[in-house]
């Protein structure tokens, strides 16, 4: 069962680096292998903002997530 590890500071900051990370992949680097790649790490960082939930945290037994 999934829980969220992902605090709201860290959820706004893995937002903004997959933003800069989409337009480095998808302008700068793009049809290139390196543009490919930053475009999947924008994807992940993306979806773990969106839900909440970071599988490194949990295999790392870390959370920045604060029970409210």
């Amino acid at each position: 069962m999934m829980f969220g590890n992902v605090g709201l500071f860290d959820r706004i900051l893995r937002f903004s680096i997959a933003a800069v990370l989409l337009y480095l992949g998808q302008v700068t680097y793009s049809g290139d292998p390196l543009g490919l790649g930053l475009t999947v790490a924008s994807a992940i960082a993306g979806v773990t903002a969106i839900v909440g939930f970071c599988p490194l945290y949990r295999l790392l037994g870390t959370s920045t997530r604060t029970d409210s």
